[in-house]
């Protein structure tokens, strides 16, 4: 039966809406967790540890997205571990984000004027004070505009959670548009919610960033 576009159909538009943004919070949130720990990792002086972040971020950052989704929705129960697609999506995304958010803090870190660390060791701070109290708050800062960058990739990067059943806006969007065959207007709607989120924040990480370039 065919149904018209209509309020009902909006509100189902609306609800994915709201586990994508729940999505991308929690992948985003738990990636930032892992991305810092893995920055570092890599600016330690344990070398077995760098090389294992290293190759940590050289698989995620080496195979797409949606591959490493499938090898944990159908990896893990070969494991005896059974994992439904929201739980699936949320460590795929969340491991996705912590190898690319490792890397662009660690470089922002290696970018710290070497004069800065000297000074703080001169002043007889332990790696731990340095990284903490000198090193990170300017290294993060520096980021900022990378980070947000990232997170409006990751949002959109949500939308690959339809290929293994998780229903979030896209998906949601094949639903209405298959029950009501206006796939031009549903599908616009989905990419006006959808640039409704992202614009603002590539606008806001484009701002920053001519802000810091002028700061220099």
């Amino acid at each position: 039966m065919v149904q018209t576009l209509g309020f009902n159909q909006i509100l189902i538009l609306l609800e994915a809406f709201r586990w994508t943004l729940a999505l991308a919070a929690i992948a985003f949130v738990c990636g930032a967790v892992g991305g810092l720990g893995i920055a570092l990792i890599r600016t330690s002086v344990f070398g077995v540890l760098r090389r294992a972040a290293a190759t940590f971020i050289i698989v995620f950052q080496g195979t797409p997205l949606l591959m490493q989704l499938f090898v944990i929705y159908y990896g893990l129960p070969l494991l005896n571990v059974t994992v439904n697609a929201w739980i699936a999506v949320a460590i795929g995304l969340t491991l996705h984000a912590s190898a690319y958010l490792g890397e662009i803090w660690r470089s922002t870190i290696m970018a710290m004027p070497k004069g800065q660390e000297e000074a703080a060791k001169a002043l007889g701070l332990k790696y731990w004070d340095r990284t903490v109290y000198i090193v990170l708050p300017q290294a993060l800062r520096m980021a900022l505009p990378s980070t947000v960058g990232f997170l409006v990739q990751l949002i959109k990067g949500t939308s690959l959670a339809a290929i293994i059943g998780f229903t979030e806006l896209t998906r949601a969007g094949q639903i209405v548009s298959n029950a009501t065959y206006q796939p031009l207007i549903v599908f616009s709607l989905v990419g006006a919610l959808y640039f409704a989120l992202c614009w603002p924040l590539s606008h806001f990480s484009f701002n920053l960033e001519k802000r810091f370039a002028n700061a220099r």
